[in-house]
């Protein structure tokens, strides 16, 4: 296989290609989870390997409960990927989150109800610690690359992640805010969770594309809206990622590379030989 790859990126509604990767090149990575959203493009970004994975797939014809969140985070993981920024569309529940600017959160709330959260099961325990989600270091590195691009960046906030793929409700809109909810979106969860059983570093570039519908003197959000400033937005994007692929650090300095090191708690001798295999790409370091 070409050298690790470096940086990976997923790109959410509105953002469906990654141009300026140097001799890119498609691959179709089958898993034990079926296969990604789309063929994973690897190719070059400032002198390093970046991936790129399209979450709702070429023309966006995946529905946000439908992303195989599960093949997405294991394709990246089995091309050696040890750090993934999230490029999300979100709606604001805050006055001070605008349209146009750019929120890195640092909590997750789970509000959805039909997804598969977990690579375990299967006769294979593992309770992953996801107190703080984000990881930090990368969060850190994201935000310094937003605002070194020009934007205007919001560093922390809680992301709650609804089922969709309907809008909210005001009176659902209403409840996230008196919850002290920042912003809103479809796909933080349960992706966020599978990178950090898989030991990928996670961090999200969350576009604000509009008030949701809480705010009573701003029209409530479509689909024309979002992708709107998210056009806008996209040079933006482009201009960080490949400041963060220049500067970013080759050491992790998080504690994500060792979350699963206390998780696991099934014995060792009773785990199925088909889930062992199944998960050895994320487990054979502690087997």
């Amino acid at each position: 296989m070409e050298e690790t790859v470096a940086l990976a990126i997923i790109g959410g509604s509105g953002l469906y290609s990654m141009p300026g990767l140097e001799n890119p090149r498609e691959h179709n990575i089958n898993t034990p989870f079926g296969k990604p959203s789309a063929p994973i493009v690897v190719g070059t970004l400032e002198g390093q390997r970046v991936a790129f994975l399209a979450r709702h797939g070429i023309g966006h014809h995946i529905t946000p409960t439908e992303v195989p969140y599960r093949a997405n985070i294991y394709a990246l993981k089995s091309l050696g990927a040890e750090r993934i920024v999230s490029i999300s569309a979100c709606g604001s529940l805050r006055e001070d989150y605008v349209p146009g600017h750019i929120v890195i959160p640092d909590q997750i709330y789970d509000n959805t109800h039909g997804r598969v959260r977990s690579f375990f099961g299967g006769g294979l325990v593992a309770h992953i610690s996801v107190a703080d989600p984000f990881c930090p270091d990368l969060s850190q590195q994201l935000e310094s690359a937003v605002g070194m691009a020009g934007g205007v960046v919001h560093r922390g906030g809680s992301f709650i992640t609804i089922e969709g793929p309907r809008f909210s409700t005001k009176a659902e809109s209403n409840a996230y805010r008196s919850w002290g909810m920042s912003i809103i979106g479809m796909t933080a969860s349960p992706e966020a969770f599978l990178a950090r059983e898989a030991e990928i570093c996670y961090a999200t570039m969350a576009h604000v594309t509009d008030y949701d519908v809480w705010h009573v003197s701003e029209a409530p959000v479509t689909v024309e809206m979002v992708i709107q400033t998210l056009s806008k937005n996209t040079t933006l994007a482009q201009e960080a990622v490949r400041i963060l692929a220049k500067n970013h650090k080759l050491e992790r300095g998080c504690e994500c590379e060792h979350a699963l090191a206390t998780a696991l708690i099934t014995r060792k001798d009773i785990i199925p030989v088909e889930t062992r295999q199944n998960l050895e790409l994320l487990i054979k370091k502690y087997l």
